[in-house]
């Protein structure tokens, strides 16, 4: 895990192409005191050694299904219920985060990959029995920016500096047509493309994150200028990041700034996590 310092930086966005459903805004400064979080999203290989010693069951294997974006499943798979505002997540019985399109799937060639068809619920069981815990938004989000205060991505302002990717997003048209322009279709390696200037990867594209925080887009006690939290109630919790299926023509929330919500007991198979933890303090 790396060692942040903790910083005052600007929290939130004004960005033209923010949700206002997502309350972004308004830009506010903010404290974020001393930490450590993890350089990249957990693994497979990481939340298997996870599984396999405390034989631990997921939300999705509970419940028998998760969503699948449709692109992933075969030309012959069986019918699926669709959701009806985004047709392209598919209800997929048996998808879990070791058969992540389906029962017929593996995570074989994946390892190295994050985990998804996570729910907030599993994240913090993870967390527990590892030691550490979810970032809180503000946390997440100072840690993703690498020390560019106001910037619109971990690396700067520009969404493709010099043509080079630096993040795994939808290329083409969605969804129907990916170019593969920054190399994959679906998940990439937890480590592919460069790091931010702290060394985190995949801050954002890849897979959204969990945070620590409930979510609302109201709440104006999150505004406090030091180690910001959500509200203190809720039904849904904060995800950060965006993740390889986010595209401009529909979803421009591959920003740091950006934000969404979801049940704890939410899992699709673009949601992962990271975790972090309390500062290591020396003795004096």
């Amino acid at each position: 895990m790396l060692a942040l310092p903790g910083a005052e930086l600007s929290f939130g966005s004004e960005d033209e192409h923010a949700y206002p459903d997502d309350g972004e805004g308004p830009v506010r400064r903010v404290t974020v005191e001393p930490l450590r979080i993890g350089c990249e999203a957990v693994s497979n290989t990481g939340f298997a050694a996870f599984v396999d010693a405390s034989g631990y069951v997921t939300d999705a294997e509970r419940l028998g299904w998760s969503f699948v974006f449709a692109g992933l499943l075969p030309d012959d798979f069986p019918a699926t219920r669709g959701v009806a505002q985004a047709p392209w997540w598919r209800v997929v019985e048996g998808a879990t985060w070791d058969h992540p399109a389906g029962p017929s799937s593996s995570i074989d060639e994946l390892l190295d990959h994050p985990v998804v068809h996570v729910s907030h619920n599993d994240a913090c069981r993870y967390c527990e029995w590892a030691g550490t815990r979810l970032p809180t938004e503000a946390e997440w989000e100072y840690a993703a920016r690498g020390g560019l205060d106001g910037e619109v991505y971990p690396w700067g302002s520009e969404l493709e500096p010099g043509g080079e990717h630096r993040m795994n997003v939808w290329q083409g048209q969605f969804p129907a047509d990916n170019t593969l322009a920054d190399g994959y279709y679906a998940t990439c390696p937890v480590d592919a493309f460069a790091p931010n200037a702290f060394g985190l990867y995949n801050a954002t594209g890849n897979v959204w994150e969990w945070t620590a925080d409930r979510f609302s887009a109201e709440f104006k006690a999150r505004d406090r200028a030091h180690d910001p939290l959500g509200p203190p109630s809720g039904t849904h919790r904060v995800q950060k990041g965006g993740s390889y299926l986010c595209h401009a023509s529909y979803c421009r929330r591959y920003r740091v700034a950006a934000r969404q919500a979801n049940t704890p007991d939410g899992s699709a198979g673009n949601l992962g996590f990271r975790c972090a933890a309390e500062a290591v303090h020396s003795g004096g």
